[in-house]
């Protein structure tokens, strides 16, 4: 092979990678980069104008996982495989199924990590469609669901019953988004996280949307589940927010919903 002559292109853009690039190369997770992103207020103007627009146009129902639709901005999607594989849980809870992709989601990764690992999933109303897919998905075995208000003493008896049967345990919490439904969902499910896993809230970004944007729900920007997860966090002091998991994130419906049990 001939070598570049000194003054190619060719060897110009190898000496600019060996200096420039390489040193002002990042490393992935670097926390003086995410303190910066955080930090930069340019970036978080950027963040708090696309959230709304996401929002308006409905950006989350746009994507699919292993076929079946997810309803999540694809960065959760990325952050929630990072903390299942950190985690490695035996059994993942979920409130709230919708079209399944969520379940999918955890039981893809699950599957990856191997052994007995199930997602188990809570809906107040689970659609026919729902049932179908999942019992027909090639991950079908690594799913269980239950039906009913994942705060009713049925309901969460159950639950408790089957995290009992498993050590490492990794939740999830999107289903009624009201601030008092949340709020309960914190106080029952945190009992059931392992110490070092996780504890997700989902759509912490309806405390920064404007009221139109959930006019035809009963949640919105005073009633949400940011809020009640300040007001977990001001008084379970066995959990606290994961940084800088948060603080990376710019196109996320939940930054500031990402929690992990320390005590």
């Amino acid at each position: 092979m001939v070598p570049a002559s000194p003054g190619s292109i060719a060897a110009r853009m190898a000496s600019r990678r060996d200096v420039d690039t390489v040193r002002a190369e990042r490393k992935p997770g670097d926390r003086q980069t995410i303190a910066r992103l955080a930090s930069d207020e340019a970036a978080q103007r950027v963040r708090a104008d696309w959230i709304r627009a996401a929002a308006r146009l409905g950006y989350s129902y746009n994507f699919t996982w292993l076929g079946v639709p997810v309803i999540q901005h694809p960065e959760d999607i990325v952050v929630v495989q990072e903390l299942i594989w950190e985690a490695r849980p035996d059994l993942v809870i979920e409130t709230g199924i919708a079209h399944g992709g969520s379940l999918l989601l955890s039981a893809s990764i699950l599957r990856l990590l191997g052994g007995e690992r199930t997602v188990l999933g809570v809906d107040v109303d689970i659609r026919s469609h729902a049932r179908d897919t999942l019992a027909t998905h090639p991950l079908a075995t690594s799913v269980r669901t239950i039906e009913g208000d994942s705060v009713s003493p049925r309901v969460f008896a159950e639950v408790r019953r089957i995290a009992a049967e498993h050590e490492a345990r990794l939740v999830i919490l999107d289903s009624n988004h009201t601030a008092s439904h949340v709020a309960e969902e914190l106080r029952l499910y945190s009992d059931l996280v392992s110490t070092g896993s996780f504890l997700v809230v989902m759509d912490t970004l309806i405390n920064e949307l404007p009221p139109d944007l959930s006019a035809d729900r009963p949640w919105g920007p005073d009633d949400n589940p940011a809020l009640a997860v300040e007001e977990f966090l001001r008084t379970d002091h066995r959990f606290e927010r994961a940084v800088p998991l948060n603080d990376k994130l710019l196109a996320s419906a939940a930054r500031g919903g990402y929690l992990q049990r320390v005590g």
